[in-house]
């Protein structure tokens, strides 16, 4: 870890983690720790296990092996432990997918945990300007998403998850399913959120958003974590030579 990540007290902790998805081990063996009001970007080559392991400790996948802790309490397994403790820890980790995923996720969120449905909705009117610069437009927005872009749409996913008071965000791809213009509206929220001292792993391309805003560059490929930096560190002087190669090809576009 980072010095930076090192003076910071614990928040997400991955030990040890295998994630198979039958004989492919996506996963492998884990180590990971986040600190608090810590902003980790994971970045990696298509395949490398990003999205799983984002998705991991949110619980929307489960482990094969290993622990994740959440303030130092386990993450619930999914089916395990009930009621509405478990379902508190499970949402204190939202995850905003792209934009074109975020329906099937409701859906199945709700059919898996019925009671998602309402604690999303009692607590829907906390924080629902958060992404809006204080506009009362978005609670009006938030009711009719069909007809909002996706720039606008995702805004108001990452209001929602803030609504659920969350101690860490996590980001799965949000600009992935976005029009070209609509990506920068999305990344200066992600920007100030993680300014505002916001604890976030973030999975995403978007290199420039990784410069700006991360304290923690962590680099994957083949379901392992093969190198993490600050920032600069990192894409002025990566150590391994995959990280060599995959900076090579993305950089020089």
């Amino acid at each position: 870890m980072t010095e930076t990540g090192a003076s910071r007290r614990p928040l997400v902790v991955l030990d040890g983690v295998d994630k198979h998805f039958g004989a492919l081990h996506v996963l492998k063996h884990v180590d990971l720790s986040v600190g608090e009001g810590e902003v980790v970007v994971v970045i990696g080559p298509s395949g490398s296990g990003k999205s799983t392991l984002c998705r991991t400790i949110n619980r929307l996948e489960t482990i094969d092996a290993g622990t994740i802790t959440l303030d130092g309490r386990p993450l619930p397994s999914e089916g395990k432990e009930p009621g509405p403790a478990a379902r508190r820890r499970r949402h204190g980790v939202p995850v905003v997918q792209p934009v074109r995923a975020q329906d099937r996720a409701r859906q199945r969120d709700a059919r898996a945990d019925p009671g998602a449905r309402h604690l999303e909705g009692r607590r829907r009117g906390a924080r629902p300007r958060a992404c809006s610069n204080g506009s009362a437009s978005t609670s009006r927005r938030a009711s009719t998403p069909r007809r909002l872009s996706g720039g606008q749409q995702q805004r108001v996913a990452i209001a929602r998850a803030l609504a659920m008071d969350p101690k860490v965000m996590l980001f799965d791809e949000p600009t992935s399913a976005l029009d070209p213009e609509m990506i920068n509206e999305v990344l200066d929220t992600m920007t100030s959120l993680a300014r505002s001292g916001m604890t976030m792993v973030v999975v995403t391309h978007e290199m420039g958003f990784a410069r700006r805003a991360a304290d923690r560059v962590v680099f994957m490929a083949d379901g392992e974590i093969v190198e993490q930096a600050e920032p600069e560190t990192f894409f002025t002087a990566p150590r391994s030579d995959r990280a060599k190669d995959f900076l090579s090809k993305i950089l020089s576009h």
